[in-house]
């Protein structure tokens, strides 16, 4: 039998990229141990835990939906076995900065659909937010449950080439994957039982219990059993499977738009023994397909009435409507500024340096330097709508800059941070890939809290920075050590 040993010779890490495992001279404190194991196990073991992981994914039909294939096609999520670990001070800076940060958007959207205060005081340029697809008009001055907006966010975070966590960007609408979060670990609690427990990793299996008791606290008046709903659009969403993973752990109903209706502005559930009043909806249907009477005529996926319900108070819904304010690529900028702002603090962790392209001297500079940019859509997700400079073709890099001279407000640009690495099991093989790390957030009336470990997800392809699961991308199980 071969042994790994012989593998990890091969293991070569990237000049000038952080390696997560290897110093370049060292293994780091925190993967020693994990090192040490995997070096003594068998390739064939390394192979059967592979196809283990595989098996036991298919199994529980944890897959995710690529609409960029024309088919629509089901896919298994990839996952890879080797964990990627970060040590206890390296996540309380994290968990900080994530904290601070949620802090001072939430009060950034409580502001803008209220007084507007940074507004008039020229902070955030008013006609950027104007000018926001998802600045929602229709909410202004609703009151929302003690002023929280942001009641579950996916921060994606990036390490750069001297080790340092950027935030790269803010999801607050409806963030996806943390079933993959937890069900990651659960994997790994099969393939490495005993290497879980010696290296007293951090549990993350808390997360359905914390949400459900943010859900519960959220309910309009002081009932002692609100009736909370996990709206989905429905089986052929991309993100089905975790609907129903989430409403499984946490003991509540999944229920699609057609379950639901609004009398004398309440939410009800339509139930076999009549109506049941629904206080706390957690929504994954998006803004615009929520209320047919407010937004879209066309959506079959929400509720009649329902906005008419929500700003009587009479029925909490998770995240708040309008959030994509907050989270949008353009507005991403001033999160500094809002910080010092609202909190008169500095950030704990800094933002990627970002260029607006309705500048004309900061658009301008990225055109001159456009292969060392990347340049996104201000409001897309997905890693869909994207140049990567450095790997463009000479056509896509002239219909990029197109298609911005046509609409600058719409894209921003960063240079291309080559993020960190973590080695991998692939074709048999140890190789460095690309990471980034999501982790989630929940805010609630006490304060913000975090599981230790998030989603990170993996760019498989060998020199591709794009991790998303639409892009071919796949995770991994996330240590935080003591």
């Amino acid at each position: 039998m071969t042994n790994s040993a012989d593998l990890w010779q091969q293991y070569i890490t990237q000049p000038g990229i952080w390696d997560e495992m290897n110093t370049g001279s060292s293994i780091r404190e925190q993967y020693k141990k994990v090192f040490e194991v995997l070096q003594h196990l068998p390739v064939e073991a390394l192979h059967q835990k592979d196809k283990l992981a595989s098996d036991l994914f298919m199994n529980q039909g944890i897959t995710f939906t690529v609409y960029s294939d024309n088919a629509g096609i089901e896919r298994i999520f990839p996952f890879d076995i080797i964990p990627r670990i970060i040590t206890s001070a390296e996540w309380n800076h994290v968990e900080k900065g994530i904290q601070q940060r949620l802090k001072a958007l939430n009060m950034f959207l409580k502001d803008v659909y209220n007084e507007q205060n940074i507004l008039n005081d020229g902070v955030v340029p008013r006609e950027l937010i104007e000018s926001c697809p998802h600045f929602t008009r229709e909410v202004l001055g609703i009151k929302v449950p003690h002023d929280i907006y942001v009641h579950i966010s996916g921060i994606d975070l990036i390490r750069g080439e001297d080790g340092t966590f950027y935030i790269l960007e803010d999801n607050l609408r409806t963030p996806s994957g943390v079933s993959y979060m937890l069900e990651n670990r659960e994997v790994t609690k099969r393939l490495f039982p005993n290497l879980l427990y010696q290296s007293k990793v951090k549990m993350v299996s808390s997360y359905p219990l914390m949400l459900h008791q943010i859900l519960l606290q959220l309910a309009p008046s002081q009932l002692s059993n609100p009736n909370v709903v996990l709206l989905t659009p429905g089986v052929f969403n991309s993100a089905y499977y975790e609907h129903t993973f989430l409403a499984r752990s946490m003991g509540i109903e999944l229920v699609e738009g057609r379950d639901l209706i609004v009398d004398n502005y309440k939410v009800y559930t339509k139930t076999t023994n009549g109506l049941k009043q629904v206080h706390v909806i957690y929504r994954r249907v998006d803004d615009e397909f929520l209320d047919p009477m407010v937004f879209r005529k066309d959506s079959l996926l929400g509720v009649p009435g329902l906005i008419s319900a929500y700003a009587k108070g009479n029925v909490a819904i998770v995240n708040a409507l309008g959030n994509g304010v907050a989270d949008d690529k353009a507005v991403y900028c001033y999160v500094p500024a809002m910080i010092k702002y609202y909190l008169n603090e500095e950030p704990i962790l800094p933002n990627v340096p970002t260029y607006q392209l309705g500048d004309d001297e900061q658009r301008k500079h990225v055109f001159d330097n456009i292969t060392n940019m990347v340049i996104k859509r201000t409001n897309q997700s997905g890693g869909y709508g994207m140049l990567m400079g450095n790997s463009a073709s000479e056509k896509e890099i002239v219909d990029f800059i197109k298609a911005v001279e046509e609409d600058p407000r719409g894209f921003i640009a960063q240079p291309i941070i080559k993020l960190s690495t973590v080695p991998c099991f692939i074709d048999g093989k140890f190789v460095p890939r690309h990471v980034d790390l999501r982790p989630y957030a929940l805010c609630g009336p006490e304060g913000v809290h975090i599981v230790p470990g998030g989603l990170t997800r993996v760019a498989l392809r060998e020199g591709s920075l794009v991790v998303n699961s639409s892009q071919g991308g796949g995770s991994k199980d996330t240590w935080v050590v003591e």
